[in-house]
């Protein structure tokens, strides 16, 4: 069983940043592979950003792409989504996922193994 809290979401205006941590349980974590996803009201939940067990692979959603950066801390069991430039369309709620079967780097929602609660990010304009 892996348990996964995020944190760090939040308010901010268009422009702003915030980071998202999300710490995992288990003695294991640095062989998960681990994503951040999120979800606006009515909307599917669709992939942000992904990150290989090793830290060394990352794919990233197009919308995201040089403005939002994944990373991971295997010592400290914790990823991260820093998210720069943030715009209004942003808004969602944002989870953490990780995959406990050993791929290399997974992108697909149905794929993942574990979730967190969710981390709300609002975006004002």
């Amino acid at each position: 069983q892996v348990q996964l809290v995020e944190s760090g979401g939040g308010m901010v205006q268009a422009g702003g940043s915030l980071r998202l941590s999300c710490a995992a349980s288990g003695r294991t974590f640095s062989r998960y592979a681990m994503g951040w996803f999120r979800q606006a009201p009515g909307k599917e939940r669709n992939l942000v950003a992904a990150i290989s067990w090793s830290g060394l692979r990352t794919d990233y959603a197009d919308s995201v792409k040089g403005r939002f950066t994944i990373s991971r801390d295997n010592a400290k069991n914790t990823v991260y989504l820093q998210m720069n430039s943030l715009k209004p369309e942003d808004t969602a709620v944002y989870y953490c996922a990780a995959d406990v079967s050993s791929s290399p780097i997974v992108t697909a929602v149905g794929e993942y193994d574990y979730w967190g609660q969710g981390t709300q990010v609002t975006v004002s304009s």
